[in-house]
Order: C-alpha cells, then sequence, then structure tokens
C-alpha cells in the first residue's frame, strides 16, 4: 500500500472533503485530486503535514509500516 491509498483513506475515515484537505495544504481542490489518483507526486512538504494532520507518522502515510501512531516527538 502507498501514500496514494492511505491518504485518501485517511481523508474518507476523517469525513472530510478534498477541498477542506486542499485548504488545508494551501493548494486546489483539483491539484489534491491529482495527488489522490497518483497523477502528481505529492510534495514532501505536503506529506509532512498531512502526517500532522492525521496524526501518523510518515512512515504509515508512506506505507513502510502498518502502524498509524508516530514516533515520539524530540525536543
Amino acid at each position: 500500500m502507498n501514500y496514494i491509498i492511505r491518504i485518501r483513506n485517511l481523508r474518507e475515515d476523517s469525513d472530510k472533503t478534498q477541498q477542506e484537505i486542499a485548504d488545508y495544504l494551501g493548494t486546489s481542490q483539483t491539484m489534491y485530486a491529482r495527488y489522490e489518483r497518483g497523477a502528481n507526486e505529492m510534495p514532501i512538504r505536503h506529506l509532512i503535514k498531512l502526517a500532522e494532520y492525521y496524526n501518523v507518522s510518515l512512515d504509515y502515510l508512506c506505507g513502510l509500516t502498518d502502524i498509524p501512531h508516530p514516533y515520539p516527538r524530540i525536543k
């Protein structure tokens, strides 16, 4: 499973629209839809923001693990 499937599933599980997530990321709904379809690669800055938004690790978001909880932050 890669980030394309994860970002769509996380959005749908949170009952958010593509427009709401696009607004959060500071992009258009059209561009966000292209990310979810895999037509464009999502920039790392957007992946980081989504990981923070959904409170999951980047490893989970990118499909490297099935454990969604992030590692503790280094202060």
